[in-house]
């Protein structure tokens, strides 16, 4: 586990025995502990060893705050509070129900996953509506011996949500700011159907900046500072990788093979900034034809409307 500050920390769930793919935030404090965004049940073992390892056992996690309900930030969610029940669980009105029940969820993560669900994300249960404690926008919540204001953040997931502490100046913001995997490396907007709203995005960054964060802290992976330089970049990112996407839908072909475009420009650039292997990490944190699909259903709603 990893010290940010003071009562502060992270650690590395090692998501398919790789480094820096997925990291969950531990709140710890003489109140208690508290997880923001424990990831998928595939990594639960490394989860609760890690915990182990730092000295915290689960009867002193009280609370688990979610960013969004993606499996790969909360999959483990329902597993944890079926294993632990005086967990407290914070999540978005608009993701409470597919936590309550996860069934569509999971659903519309096979049609992306296919037969890898098992490998990738393992059990995903439901979570009592009685362990819920629903966020909208605005509220200052206690997690883990911490003050964080909770902001609704959609544009990655309608269901977003970041969470800020000012005594640390540390925004806790999911997906929202990107994918960057190294300090100062490529910053990739993660955008998978069906949720992706350019707009909308753009708006939630700047409601980000305008807590004044000095570090933002990432789930994929982990604390980048300046916050003002990361949210500019990540903005310019969104602005290139749409207008690949759109720039494919012009081009002759199937979507597989526009897909395949797409992917092939990001992996070059990706190869110009970094090593191979580091390249590749990127596509474990997020597939590049997934982030295409979700961008290409967002032009083609928009050229619809």
């Amino acid at each position: 586990m990893i010290t940010l500050a003071s009562g502060v920390s992270y650690l590395d769930l090692q998501f398919l025995g790789a480094p820096r793919i997925i990291a969950t935030v531990v709140l710890h404090g003489p109140g208690g502990v508290a997880l923001i965004d424990p990831g998928p049940s595939s990594t639960a073992r490394t989860l609760t060893a890690e915990l182990a390892n730092a000295g915290i056992p689960w009867r002193d996690v009280r609370s688990i705050a979610l960013t969004h309900v993606h499996l790969d930030h909360a999959g483990v969610t329902g597993s944890l509070v079926r294993e632990h029940p005086h967990l407290r669980v914070f999540v978005h009105a608009k993701g409470a129900p597919h936590v309550i029940d996860p069934s569509k969820l999971v659903a519309s993560a096979t049609r992306l996953w296919g037969d890898d669900m098992p490998r990738l994300w393992g059990d995903v249960f439901p979570v009592p509506a009685a362990s819920l404690s629903i966020l909208e926008d605005g509220e200052r919540i206690e997690a883990g011996g911490r003050d964080l204001e909770v902001a609704y953040t959609p544009g990655h997931a309608s269901h977003h949500v970041s969470f800020y502490n000012a005594d640390t100046g540390v925004a806790f913001v999911g997906d929202t700011a990107g994918v960057r995997l190294r300090t100062g490396g490529f910053n990739m907007p993660p955008t998978p159907p069906p949720d992706i709203d350019l707009e909308a995005w753009r708006d939630s960054v700047e409601r980000i900046g305008r807590w004044r964060p000095q570090t933002l802290f990432i789930t994929h992976f982990g604390p980048h500072a300046p916050s003002g330089a990361h949210l500019t970049d990540l903005a310019d990112m969104l602005q290139l990788t749409s207008g690949l996407v759109k720039a494919s839908l012009a081009r002759e072909g199937s979507d597989e093979s526009r897909e395949a475009w797409f992917a092939n420009e990001i992996r070059r650039e990706l190869r110009r900034r970094m090593s191979e292997s580091d390249a590749h990490a990127y596509e474990v944190a997020g597939r590049f034809d997934l982030s295409w699909r979700g961008l290409a259903r967002y032009w083609r709603k928009k050229s619809d409307g």
